[in-house]
């Protein structure tokens, strides 16, 4: 099914509304379940589910004189503290034979068989996988491919530019985000006039003739339905400075994630999607209305919930469908209990429920002023808990104090460190820190890693006090500045 483009937000639904970018819909990325042997129960693995350990790689596709490369080159502008690589599709045409270097001018580089496609797979697989490649160069005098011509070493950012980078879907699965820079085509047609005729001295006559002839047609053909594929969709390219701002910090933030992730193995990042970013836009806006903000936090618990689910240990089960055909499946471990924290983490045990039936669900009371935040107040947990694997629920990581109290006592109930897995919505790198060295192997879900604290500990950006907020206890009652639909909720989709 092809993604549709939605005006949406990263940040700033105003900076975006004026900026004219366009995010689509994306799903989130399916959970790889490795094979067991039949029967033994299994921990699932992360692989690479975190989305974080791999170069972050960005495809730039868009029309001819579309203005990509200036795209990137402003993204390579504003990342100057992180190692950044770009690859040209140009670079993989194929060199011509002799009889086509005779009819050269008939011959259509706008076409996607004009591309060593192949040897640009297998150069990108090699850097995605953090490996140093040779990429070939292309002489646009002689028409030759000059193979491994510039070696190109792994970067924390691969910008992978070109008319039709996002034709093939082999490529296309390679990358962590897909721009599509979308420029009027007047404007396209103009800015190739002026540089073949100024810079290449070509006559107006055989530029216009080649445009109708080849370029035109292989837009419309090829490169404008590569389109849908995007993420994100940039009018007026390398004019649009506010759109580069906010795909800038989007990177930056999964770049941030990275680092983490790399530090703390057992930390686990939901794949970020602008669905989740928008979101979060909405629950981290003062001005949103209780209703909204409970709707849109219960949709991003929900995916926390169900990503914390996938780690739990499995078996194979076969199960025999409607078709009589046998189904190798799996089946998760049923010994399985939640823990919220009171009282925000009460605000996830609806999900939690809606994901588990029948699940029992405990409490712990932790005094958070005072005494550091250290104080137990009250605890009500299965007897049995020892047994089981344990979700422990708290919508904010903040400084990882009100965790350790609750992972202790878990502890001395004896429940085994590995069986804890901790969902919240929100993390700070401190207390991310703070929770993973002291419990290591305790998994640590959320859906989004904040910049961190503040001077009165408290979580920024952040998103305010949750409990209150959620629970309607609190002073954020305003209407808020979205279009709405008949319910007068806030349309995200």
């Amino acid at each position: 099914m092809g993604s549709k483009s939605v005006d949406e937000v990263i940040d700033d639904a105003a900076a975006a509304a004026a900026a004219g970018v366009h995010y689509s819909e994306l799903r989130l990325e399916e959970l790889n379940i490795q094979g067991s042997m039949l029967g033994e129960e299994q921990p699932t693995t992360s692989g690479l589910e975190n989305g974080l350990k791999e170069p972050f790689v960005i495809g730039v596709a868009g029309g001819a004189s579309s203005g990509k490369s200036t795209v990137c080159e402003m993204i390579i502008d504003q990342l100057r503290d992180q190692r950044v690589v770009v690859v040209t599709q140009e670079s993989f045409y194929y060199g011509l034979s002799d009889e086509e270097l005779v009819h050269v001018h008939d011959y259509n580089f706008d076409h996607p068989d004009a591309f060593d496609t192949e040897l640009l797979l297998s150069c990108m697989e090699k850097l995605k996988q953090s490996n140093a490649v040779d990429i070939p160069n292309y002489n646009f005098k002689t028409y030759k491919s000059i193979p491994s011509a510039r070696k190109v070493n792994p970067s924390d950012v691969i910008i992978l530019e070109g008319i039709l980078v996002f034709h093939d879907s082999r490529v296309r699965d390679l990358m962590n985000m897909k721009i599509f820079v979308d420029t009027d085509a007047d404007v396209r047609l103009a800015r190739r006039i002026f540089r073949d005729t100024i810079q290449k001295g070509r006559d107006i006559k055989s530029v216009l003739d080649q445009y109708s002839k080849f370029v035109k047609p292989a837009f419309e053909d090829f490169i404008l339905p590569t389109k849908k594929y995007a993420d994100v969709i940039i009018p007026r390219g390398g004019d649009n400075n506010v759109a580069i701002d906010l795909i800038v910090q989007h990177i930056r933030t999964k770049l941030g994630q990275n680092d983490l992730c790399k530090v703390h193995p057992n930390l686990y990042v939901i794949q970020t999607t602008y669905q989740i970013r928008g979101m979060h836009t909405i629950i981290r806006d003062a001005a949103t209305a209780t209703d909204d903000f409970i709707f849109y936090a219960d949709r991003l618990i929900r995916l926390v919930v169900e990503h914390g689910l996938g780690h739990l240990p499995f078996k194979e089960k076969q199960v025999i469908t409607p078709t009589k055909t046998v189904y190798p499946g799996v089946e998760f471990s049923k010994r399985l209990c939640g823990i919220s924290v009171i009282r925000s983490g009460e605000s996830m045990e609806n999900a939690l429920r809606a994901c588990c039936k029948g699940i029992k669900i405990g409490k712990i009371l932790i005094h958070r002023e005072g005494d550091n935040g250290q104080q137990l107040i009250y605890h009500n947990l299965p007897k049995d808990i020892a047994n089981r694997h344990v979700l422990l629920l708290d919508p904010i990581l903040g400084t990882g104090n009100s965790a350790v109290q609750a992972i202790s006592l878990l502890l001395k109930k004896g429940v085994q460190e590995a069986n804890i897995i901790f969902l919240n919505l929100i993390s700070a790198p401190q207390g991310v820190h703070v929770v993973s060295r002291r419990f290591p192997r305790v998994k640590i879900v959320t859906s989004e890693i904040e910049f961190g604290l503040n001077d009165d500990f408290r979580v920024v950006p952040g998103m305010g006090e949750f409990g209150d907020r959620y629970f309607g206890t609190d002073d954020y009652q305003s209407s808020t500045p979205f279009f709405s639909d008949d319910k007068n909720r806030v349309s995200l989709l």
